[in-house]
């Protein structure tokens, strides 16, 4: 197979299955495509994940950016062989029981293990962590968030996101600029956050300043409302992505949309017509998922935007290190002791209560 040479473009799709059809290889070489992301039905062992990241990496150069959802606790896309994470409030509770410097600890762990056993299968990102606070009242975060204190879930966040980068890989905290106060699922509905600015400068907004001046490298916006800021949703609103997390929170690295094909984007219009306003909003890349009949839609009609730090972008988001040297890693002792410390966490019997995120199970 002759590998392309075509820079990445603004658009992230997804695949069926174990390895790559004839059609796909197609779509993910149009010249729009610049990353694919992997659902728990691309994964069998990891034996099969290696090869298809294998695959989707020699289709083209640069190499397409590869993600997935695995965050921990009910939403971890690849089990088998893989270390079983918790729950990031588990982290939280741990921060209110044993203290800061073991929490801390932890969460430094659990960024590590995660990032270093995606980067041995050739996964560059994980769209983790979970900035949003735990209200208690928004069901499809519940035990994602780690703390209701915007203090702890900054300090957590940072520590997973050294952890992170040091097993080679970046951040995204998502979902910005918080979704926890809300109790509807944007996965179905369009939640509206009716709180003013300063009221989501006090709380929701710490954490992402607090990651952006620790060098966060993407973030993913809330398909929420918030009618006091905007009118738009945050991932459409150039307010939100322009006024208020690049000028005022300093942040540089890439936007992704979260899902253009959920409920949360649909009052936007067509699947074209939510790309066009999440690009001019100030997205770097359009998410695309489940839908491949809406993927192939947006590749046929959608007229390239001008995103002239597209390329910078998604190169800091690559993965770091060589897989084979990741691979090599997993067997050291010092991996494996951290490894131990996170299985030492548990697993509360809770965990995988709450509604379904995506494809998690």
């Amino acid at each position: 197979m002759t590998t392309k040479q075509l820079p990445c473009g603004p658009v992230m799709a997804d695949v069926a299955g174990f390895s790559l059809s004839d059609e796909e290889r197609q779509r993910l070489c149009h010249p729009l495509v610049g990353g694919v992301i992997l659902f728990r039905r691309n994964f069998q062992d990891i034996e099969q994940l290696k090869a298809l990241t294998a695959e989707i990496r020699a289709l083209r150069s640069p190499a397409l950016l590869i993600a997935v959802d695995h965050e921990g606790g009910r939403v971890q896309r690849f089990i088998d062989g893989f270390t079983r994470l918790p729950p990031m409030q588990l982290l939280g509770q741990l921060w209110d029981s044993a203290g800061a410097t073991a929490a801390e600890a932890a969460a430094d762990n659990v960024g590590y293990v995660l990032a270093a056993e995606l980067r041995a299968c050739g996964v560059d990102l994980s769209f983790t962590p979970v900035l949003d606070l735990d209200w208690g009242q928004c069901a499809v975060i519940g035990n994602r968030s780690f703390h209701r204190d915007p203090a702890v879930v900054s300090a957590l966040a940072v520590a997973l996101q050294r952890g992170l980068q040091r097993g080679g890989m970046g951040s995204c905290g998502k979902h910005f600029p918080g979704h926890g106060f809300v109790e509807g699922d944007s996965h179905h509905v369009i939640p509206v956050d009716a709180r003013s600015l300063d009221a989501l400068r006090t709380d929701d907004l710490k954490p992402f300043a607090a990651l952006a001046a620790a060098g966060m490298a993407s973030v993913m916006p809330a398909h929420v409302v918030y009618p006091a800021v905007d009118s738009q949703p945050a991932g459409f609103s150039r307010v939100w992505l322009q006024d208020i997390l690049r000028a005022e929170l300093g942040f540089d690295g890439a936007i992704f949309s979260d899902d253009l094909t959920m409920e949360g984007a649909a009052g936007v219009g067509d699947i074209v017509a939510r790309a066009e306003a999440a690009f001019a909003a100030g997205c770097d890349m359009a998410l695309v998922c489940n839908r491949p009949e809406l993927a192939d839609e947006l590749l046929a009609r959608l007229v390239p935007p001008q995103l002239p730090k597209l390329a910078e972008r998604l190169a800091r988001m690559a993965g770091q290190g060589e897989v084979a040297d990741w691979q090599a890693l997993l067997g050291s002792e010092a991996f494996r002791a951290a490894q131990q410390a996170v299985l030492q966490l548990g697993l509360p019997r809770e965990t995988l209560q709450g509604p379904i995120v995506g494809e998690a199970y």
